[in-house]
């Protein structure tokens, strides 16, 4: 049997103020009462102030003891951006691969991923004993370099020209995927990586990125 043909592209984007307009760690942190601790930390990080691993564990073990059922309550409440599901399933019915690369959760990250039809979820996961968050996350920690590595991986597998690549993302923790991707973009992004993109977007839609990746060069 032939091999099946290189995709069309490969469009990957952050999940937290990119994909959706909320930071879903901070809607875990509500339930737990510490969200204003955990919000300084991820705002520290994404101006690039703090290296992520370690505010995500930081973050992740203000919530040890949470029961684990929350994760389903913040799964109700997410908001997508505007535009950006009609993106990624535009994206995907003209034969680019799509795919969410995430410093966010699995649990709660997967569902919509596969409501929206989302080829590939890259994210951490939180680590669970007895039906409680233990404060600690399971597996390694989904970091910029991690990004970065995802977005290369995914295009070999594909078989997509680097130049055929589009990465976005709002902060300093997306920097290194956006560097490397054909077309980088900042969305409504932090100075840290608005310095480094190629394409600054600050509209309210994430349907303004859908030119750019019409645009892309053909290997």
């Amino acid at each position: 049997m032939s091999a099946a043909a290189p995709a069309r592209g490969l469009l990957v984007s952050d999940v937290d103020s990119t994909f959706l307009t909320q930071e879903v760690i901070e809607l875990v942190a509500e339930h737990a009462g510490v969200r204003d601790r955990v919000e300084e930390i991820t705002t520290a990080a994404m101006r690039g102030e703090l290296d992520f691993a370690g505010s995500l564990r930081a973050r992740v073990a203000l919530l040890a003891g949470l029961d684990a059922s929350v994760l389903a309550a913040v799964r109700e409440v997410l908001v997508p951006t505007d535009g950006a599901i009609e993106l990624m399933r535009r994206a995907h019915d003209a034969g680019w691969v799509t795919a969410l690369v995430s410093g966010g959760f699995h649990e709660v990250i997967d569902p919509l991923a596969a409501e929206v039809g989302i080829d590939h979820v890259v994210a951490n996961r939180f680590a669970v004993q007895d039906g409680k968050l233990t404060g600690e996350v399971s597996g390694p920690i989904i970091d910029g370099e991690a990004k970065r590595a995802t977005l290369e991986e995914l295009a070999e597998r594909h078989g997509v020209d680097r130049a055929r690549t589009v990465a976005v993302g709002d902060g300093a923790n997306d920097a290194a995927m956006v560097r490397a991707a054909g077309t980088g973009v900042a969305f409504r992004a932090k100075p840290a990586l608005r310095e480094v993109a190629d394409v600054v977007l600050d509209g309210p839609s994430l349907l303004d990125l859908w030119p750019y990746l019409e645009g892309a060069p053909v290997a």
